[in-house]
């Protein structure tokens, strides 16, 4: 059979499957091709203009370079790069083609679509509850700071100079003095503080925002990991003691391990960070550390800092005690970002695209009919609606796919690709015997259900496959985090893209620190051949502490340090980061 079709609808199909006409031009009729092209001016007609391809302004100029080119009529739906061949180039395939990112006109900046967004609500709506257990409220505070504020902490603002975005200008005249961005809001929300608490009775102040923060980021930008805007929450609090605020401390980072192993899939290992990565201006820091396994890094999960009464001093946050006495508040803060998602990317995900773990999935089912011209849509409609409102009253999130303009094998490859962990195939066959087909996302397995108790089996699959990806994820982590006591074993284990937990003399020794990463810089530069790397590069093969981790293995009495000689105290986690 033939239909016909206007010009206009053939281009909108094709620009919604994904492919990119090419134009052409065609001789007329009986020319010969030498007289299809005539030069202008000399006998014949002017030839149309060649019309170039529109150029994807999505993609990033960095990445282009090393884009493998799309066959003509292919619709991109498969990656180009394999996770074990280029592991950058996958993860930029991935976050485009699964929509979790657009690619913006400023570097270092990207749009996240609906389907990252919504990850992004997913995690909010279960950290404001918790929170709220904690009597932690949510407030905002403004996007600016005045330059003495920004500067009136010292080291805080020494750790953050360098990625600071000023703003100097209004419209055509300069401003009188120069605003900062937030670059993180201690020093926009602690003047407040100050005028809030008077009184024993004003503690504990708990307060977090959901914001945006940017940090003028000069090294290779990655989306999620690396960008000069970013959301994410940061909690504030004042206490009266420096054990309350501890407590304070301790219980954020607890949501942060939960929001990465519970919500997430991903584990992650919680612990002290050393003198030298601690936060700017802080009395410690703690964190969550994680581990990509396609690339062999860790990467920082998240931190909560115990700021001690150093602010408090700074911005004469005093109170008077139950005796009337003045006394200065201490404080703590804490941060999760949009990093998060990056992390889960680069964890769960395979050479098709997404794996999205079902508890921050937007859409944790999707239905697909498959019609044809014996079993159109409308034979199979009412039938996938009602699997759709069975699925809904287990508060399953899930969508009945009946877009006629693509097919069945389409649509699979497309919510394959965005990862959602279930897929539910009905069909004619499926019709006549009162079932439908289950599709796994992770694991891939098959199954036929029964319609009536289809619903309740898709909502156990999904706590089983959310608990198999972590359990997954924690197997390849284990298994590449090793125990080293002597430095010669240090550098071969990063190069086998392992962690490696070592002796060491104290989180205050930062020389043997620095001592570290220069030499396991070098040794690794030499084993490879390579005479240096590049400063701009946002990594290195350098190693540096990821964490002192609260869980420490037995330290025999006289284990020496790794790097200094010196007697042992803890053990220390290593590994090259992002």
């Amino acid at each position: 059979a033939s239909t016909a079709m206007l010009p206009s609808d053939i281009l909108r199909f094709v620009k919604e499957a994904g492919v990119e006409p090419t134009m052409l031009s065609f001789p007329k009729k009986g020319a010969s091709s030498s007289a299809a092209a005539p030069p202008s001016g000399k006998g014949g007609e002017k030839p149309k203009p060649k019309i170039p391809p529109k150029k994807d302004k999505s993609a990033p100029k960095a990445a282009n370079a090393n884009k493998k080119q799309t066959k003509k009529g292919e619709t991109q739906l498969a990656l180009k790069w394999k996770k074990d061949e280029n592991f950058a180039m996958w993860y930029t395939d991935v976050i485009v083609l699964s929509e979790m990112i657009s690619y913006y006109d400023i570097s270092g900046c990207y749009i996240l679509r609906p389907w990252s967004y919504k990850i992004w609500e997913l995690i909010q709506e279960w950290f404001n509850p918790e929170i709220r257990k904690l009597d932690v409220e949510n407030a905002y505070f403004p996007l600016f700071v005045s330059q003495d504020r920004l500067e009136k902490e010292k080291d805080h603002v020494e750790g953050f100079a360098p990625e600071v975005a000023w703003v100097t200008k209004s419209g055509d005249g300069d401003l009188a003095a120069p605003i900062a961005v937030r670059p993180t809001s201690e020093t926009i929300m602690y003047p407040a503080f100050a005028d809030w608490i008077r009184s024993h009775r004003d503690l504990p102040l708990k307060l977090n925002q959901w914001s945006n923060v940017v940090r003028w980021e000069f090294k290779d930008p990655t989306p999620f990991l690396r960008t000069r805007e970013f959301l994410w929450q940061e909690g504030h609090t004042a206490h009266a003691s420096f054990d309350d605020a501890n407590v304070m401390v301790r219980q954020a980072l607890e949501l942060y391990r939960r929001v990465y192993e519970e919500l997430l899939a991903v584990p992650v290992v919680p612990g002290y960070k050393t003198e030298k990565e601690k936060f700017a201006g802080g009395h410690s820091t703690t964190t969550v550390e994680g581990y990509i396994p396609g690339s062999g890094r860790a990467i920082q999960g998240a931190t909560s800092h115990h700021l001690g009464q150093n602010f408090g001093k700074m911005f004469d946050i005093n109170y008077q005690d139950e005796k009337g006495e003045t006394q200065v508040a201490w404080q703590t803060s804490w941060g999760l970002t949009t990093r998060t998602i990056g992390v889960m990317i680069m964890v769960h995900g395979d050479d098709t695209g997404l794996v999205l773990p079902p508890r921050v999935a937007p859409l944790q089912a999707v239905i697909v009919p498959i019609v044809s011209k014996k079993c159109p849509l409308e034979n199979l409609a009412a039938y996938c609606e009602g699997i759709k409102r069975s699925l809904e009253e287990k508060d399953v999130r899930c969508k009945l796919d009946d877009r006629v303009i693509y097919n069945p094998g389409w649509k699979y490859a497309h919510w394959e690709q965005k990862g959602v962990p279930i897929r539910i195939e009905v069909g004619p066959r499926d019709l006549e015997k009162g079932q439908a087909r289950m599709v796994v996302r992770f694991g891939g397995e098959k199954i036929d259900v029964g319609v009536d108790e289809l619903a309740e089996v898709v909502e156990k699959k999904l706590v089983e496959v959310q608990n198999g990806m972590f359990e997954k994820a924690r197997k390849h982590r284990d298994d590449h985090l090793v125990q080293v006591t002597e430095w010669k074993d240090f550098v071969p284990n990063l190069e086998l893209h392992n962690l490696v937990l070592t002796p060491w003399c104290g989180g205050e020794h930062q020389d043997w620190e620095e001592w570290v990463k220069d030499k396991s810089r070098e040794e690794s530069l030499q084993s490879r051949g390579e005479e240096g790397e590049d400063d701009r590069a946002a990594t290195s093969v350098a190693a540096k502490t990821l964490c002192i981790p609260f869980k420490q293995p037995e330290l025999p009495e006289g284990t020496k340090c790794i790097a200094s000689g010196l007697p042992a105290t803890c053990w220390v986690l290593w590994g090259r980061s992002y």
